[in-house]
């Protein structure tokens, strides 16, 4: 049996993604980090690509743009097929 390994995730597709909901809500870092519990530099820090956050992080992030987790995360397949049900 042959184990293809997954595309590599785009983490700087997703941060992009995150500074688009951020400018189309019109929210600044201090306003996003009133809504989620996150602290500001969190925020500047993923934006920057200087870390990727937790799962808690974008789940909080998911919940203050009301959208759902995998709407959220779906740009880390930016440049590919994600994964779905087998044929």
């Amino acid at each position: 049996m042959t184990i293809i390994p997954p595309p590599d995730p785009d983490p700087a597709a997703l941060r992009l993604s995150l500074a688009r909901l951020r400018a189309q809500h019109g929210w600044s870092y201090d306003q996003l980090a009133a809504r989620t519990a996150l602290s500001r530099r969190t925020l500047i820090e993923i934006e920057q690509g200087r870390t990727i956050g937790t799962l808690a992080t974008w789940h909080a992030l998911a919940h203050a743009f009301h959208i759902s987790l995998g709407e959220l995360l779906g740009p880390l397949c930016a440049g590919h097929e994600p994964p779905g049900p087998e044929a």
